[in-house]
């Protein structure tokens, strides 16, 4: 490694100061393009429908390729910088922490990725995952609207997280790694990386941000039954933990505290790597299996999305599903409202500022130019949405700033009506991630109501709440209460981003 190599021990805390006809109202539509009565379409969750259904050769098929969007892009990202001399990032500076094929995926400008073999079995566990209609919130909310939601709740986790922990630890095994660390928020990443690693045979140790810690201990239980070692963050255990510690005993974490835990730790062990479940360019790339398989099956019933709106945190999942659509506009094939959904507790792209920060709190990441609220920002613990990542991923970032998409903020009591709203008609309980999509989905229905337009909107369903029902019995009994955009505490934190010119 070179003298400034970018996890050296030395360096961990040093950072600068500053088809056919389709009857689609029963129908999970990733099955099949055939309008005909499999037997077992009436299970209970749909799930294991696909085994009567994938034998016929005219059945969605599980992609073979994953897709990059950088390679159809006109003007391409800014490249990540060493937090040290400010310079592009090498890959040799990634190797303490990423396996080498996760590293040239990184960097590429290539359009497709082959999927492994190996990976797309593990897919077929779940994938492809169902497109299905709201009917019933369509009924519900008397509109001409026609609504699909592309829901990713089907695979093991209950998330879309797998579509990417399952090829980051293939790849880490492949290259002779013994252990992978992470973050986790919720807990659907860390659920998620701990499930894959119970497949190829890898230790998983996970800092999960302490509030969700404590509120979501049925995660961790998953966690820990997939034989994952999860820590409260902050903790003890590193030098970055105890600063938090020390500075606020009480800290109920952030991702980019907890990220800053397990990227010590991997930096400091040789048989260690790091994996991240969302914002960095690889993870983006696996997850446009979501959106591949969409485009087929919405091709396959006769549709064309005239609304594609997702939610974002980090904005793994939102970019799994519009990447491809993406694609596609940019061929002049489709036009569609490309349209990010944020909390109001953690607007990233709609209050934040396009410029490098650290993606962690300690500043051992690289800087990565994105729309940030600051790497020392965190949410008040009682914002039950999820989605509390400080930064947006750069590459939705550029995007955003390109024009191929627009965003909005909504409040997490909206958010909530929305997800009863769908529970009581369709029958799933969103997490509280999605909700955040569902809210806008219903503004735009609502809208479709008052105009008679008869618009198709397409949104990501990237998860069930059975693990988040806390969240619920607050908004039932009344706790729930919007948080106010802290303007004081955000101009206080982006104070602290580093002046990286460009």
């Amino acid at each position: 490694m070179a003298t400034h190599s970018l996890f050296s021990a030395n360096s961990l805390h040093n950072k600068p100061s500053s088809g056919t006809h389709i009857k689609v109202e029963e129908k999970w539509l990733g099955f099949t393009a055939l309008d005909r009565k499999p037997t077992h379409l009436k299970l209970s969750n749909g799930c294991r429908a696909r085994a009567a259904l994938n034998a016929d050769p005219r059945s969605i098929e599980i992609p073979r390729q994953w897709y990059n969007l950088i390679a159809d892009l006109p003007v391409k990202p800014p490249p990540p910088l060493h937090p040290k001399t400010f310079e592009p990032v090498k890959p040799e500076d990634l190797s303490p922490l990423f396996p080498d094929e996760l590293i040239k995926q990184e960097a590429s400008n290539e359009r497709f990725i082959d999927i492994p073999d190996e990976v797309r079995d593990v897919y077929r566990l779940w994938r492809p995952s169902p497109l299905i209609r709201a009917k019933r919130l369509e009924k519900l909310l008397d509109t001409p609207a026609r609504i699909y939601y592309k829901y990713e709740g089907v695979s093991p986790a209950g998330s879309h997280k797998p579509n990417t922990a399952v090829p980051q630890v293939w790849y880490n095994a492949q290259q002779g790694i013994k252990k992978v660390v992470t973050e986790t928020g919720a807990g659907q990443w860390g659920s998620a990386l701990a499930f894959a690693c119970s497949l190829f045979g890898l230790e998983c140790e996970v800092w999960q941000v302490r509030a969700s810690y404590d509120q979501k201990p049925y995660r961790r239980l998953m966690m820990q039954t997939w034989g994952a070692k999860v820590h409260p963050s902050p903790s003890n255990l590193t030098e970055a933990g105890r600063k938090i510690l020390q500075m606020d005993p009480s800290s109920p974490g952030s991702l980019g505290i907890a990220i800053s835990e397990a990227v010590e730790i991997a930096a400091m062990n040789a048989d260690t790597k790091y994996c991240l479940g969302s914002v960095l360019n690889h993870v983006l790339h696996h997850q446009t299996v979501i959106g591949e398989e969409c485009l087929k099956q919405m091709e396959a019933i006769g549709e064309t999305p005239d609304f594609i709106i997702g939610c974002t945190g980090g904005g793994s999942n939102f970019a799994g599903l519009s990447f491809p659509f993406i694609r596609e506009k940019l061929k002049g094939k489709m036009n569609p409202v490309i349209r990010a959904v944020e909390p109001a507790a953690c607007p990233s792209l709609t209050k934040g500022v396009y410029t490098y920060d650290y993606g962690d709190t300690a500043g051992m990441t690289p800087l990565m130019k994105m729309h940030t609220l600051g790497h020392d920002f965190i949410p008040d613990p009682i914002h039950a949405g999820g989605l509390r990542y400080h930064g947006m991923a750069p590459l939705i970032s550029h995007v955003y700033e390109l024009g191929y998409m627009e965003a909005i903020a909504i409040p997490q009591i909206e958010c909530f009506e929305g997800a009863i709203q769908f529970a009581r008609s369709e029958g799933l309980i969103p997490a509280p991630e999605p909700t955040h999509a569902i809210a806008a989905t219903i503004r735009e229905a609502l809208n479709c109501r008052e105009t008679g337009e008869a618009k198709v909107i397409l949104t990501a369903m990237c998860g069930h709440g059975h693990f988040d029902l806390p969240a619920y019995d607050n908004y039932l009994q009344g706790k729930l209460v919007d948080l106010s955009f802290e303007e004081e505490k955000i101009q206080a934190s982006l104070a602290r981003v580093p002046r990286v010119g460009g």
